[in-house]
């Protein structure tokens, strides 16, 4: 365990109990578990489950070993880490039992408060007790047991009426660092207001534009806005270095002869994405400009069913014919690591995906020569409109519509990216630009 406001110094004195969820054949449920322990100040809980969970638990495995010191053996169990943080809740619920139970078993109070054995308090004694205090209380019957339900105020004048000595000074401590509700809001507001006052509604809206393309950057490529070409803003050679691209002379052998019955084929089985069956059609007359589109084309393919895998479970998820320093590139850039039953594994997530479809754009603006139609991509890649021009419009591409190829979504507007110098100044996405305005 660790705890959320400070450290432990005797861990002698603390008391656990574990708690598991009864429903053993739910294969989520089965595994929750909330610990809770008590000090002499505070009580603290912890759990396994729900959003406040440590995130550690699912990237790391944990284990605690036992040493016998007759045998010198060590036996090891699974173990798992739990953030406890101190219990202080603001409505609870106490239930008091009828008087003649009381009179044959100690009256206990789920808060933790104890009556003494041989001290009797009746039901109706207890009833115009907390009636008397100066807050109402709701009272309902439950066939043996009174349900009061009161606020924090009353139990805190339980606790110096009843309470025992831990839980006074709990009390004690809680006051003392509790902060008014209207003191923090006031605080807050009045904060909020003078940065508005001082930056603008609209210099605040633009921060936050700036942070969303900010969190999309950390996945382009490598971009040189001093560039004096448009070749050289998003160079080459990285997205492909020179190993790599050598690498790709055997596997893209077969489109630098391919012959146009074999492209029908291919389209018609639908083996390649769309973008790279219209452009095998236009490949160069010349040797080497041929040989280096086919090696493109080549890998643009992959990466798009790349990025239509979830989980990689295999060792090569693109098969035998495409080359290790590929296969290894894949996993490496284009992957995140994720810890899921027992074993770790390679995941495309989303943030992976828009990576992904950043390095597509860019090789496809050096196939097309640094103009490529964006919906064919946004189609092959299985994306949303919206996301596709984000991740364009991060890249610094003008954005402008454009009629489709033939046979290709001729019924839906086609937008064209195209770079250019000087890079046009990034922009508040258009969800940010729709926001309704705050009076």
């Amino acid at each position: 365990v660790r705890f959320s406001n400070g450290r432990l110094r005797r861990s002698d004195a603390m008391r656990f109990t574990v708690y598991r969820n009864r429903d053993t054949a739910h294969p989520r449920k089965k595994h929750r578990r909330i610990l809770v322990s008590e000090t002499e100040r505070l009580s603290y809980v912890g759990n396994n489950f729900g959003s406040g969970v440590l995130k550690c638990n699912s990237l790391c495995r944990y284990f605690i070993g036992v040493l016998d010191k007759d045998s010198g053996q060590m036996e090891v169990y699974n173990a798992e880490i739990f953030n406890m943080q101190p219990l202080l809740s603001g409505r609870k619920t106490l239930c008091l039992t009828s008087a003649p139970e009381l009179q044959e078993k100690e009256a206990r109070w789920n808060l933790g408060w104890r009556l003494s054995r041989g001290s009797y308090y009746g039901r109706v004694q207890v009833l115009e007790l907390l009636t008397n205090f100066p807050f109402q209380c709701k009272v309902s019957s439950v066939q043996q047991c009174d349900l009061i339900c009161f606020s924090l105020a009353q139990m805190d004048l339980c606790i110096e009426a009843f309470g025992t000595s831990k839980q006074k000074r709990a009390l004690n401590s809680r006051r003392m660092n509790a902060v008014g509700n209207d003191i923090l809001n006031t605080a807050v507001t009045k904060a909020a207001a003078n940065i508005i006052d001082a930056k603008g509604v609209s210099a605040l809206i633009q921060d936050v534009a700036q942070d969303d393309v900010q969190n999309i950057s950390a996945f382009l490529p490598p971009c040189n806005e001093n560039a004096d070409k448009p070749e050289n803003v998003y160079k080459f050679e990285d997205i492909l270095s020179p190993a790599e691209y050598e690498a790709l002379r055997i596997p893209a052998a077969a489109f630098v002869n391919i012959i146009p019955e074999e492209i029908a084929k291919k389209t018609e089985d639908k083996s390649h994405c769309s973008f790279v069956l219209e452009e095998l059609k236009f490949l160069p007359a010349d040797e080497k400009g041929r040989d280096h589109k086919a090696r493109c084309l080549w890998f643009l393919d992959t990466l798009i069913k790349f990025s239509c895998l979830k989980v990689i479970k295999k060792k090569h998820p693109m098969g035998p014919e495409c080359p290790h320093i590929i296969s290894r590139k894949l996993m490496k850039n284009f992957t995140s690591l994720t810890y899921n039953n027992g074993s770790v594994q390679n995941l495309v997530s989303a943030s992976m995906k828009a990576k992904i479809t950043a390095y597509v754009i860019a090789l496809a603006l050096h196939i097309n020569n640094f103009q490529t139609d964006l919906t064919i991509l946004q189609n092959d890649l299985k994306l949303q409109e919206s996301r596709m021009m984000d991740i364009a419009k991060a890249m610094r591409l003008k954005v402008s519509k454009a009629k489709g190829l033939p046979g290709l979504e001729n019924d839906q507007n086609h937008k064209l990216g195209t770079l250019s110098l000087p890079l046009p100044v990034q922009k508040p996405s258009g969800n940010q630009r729709k926001r309704r305005k705050m009076n």
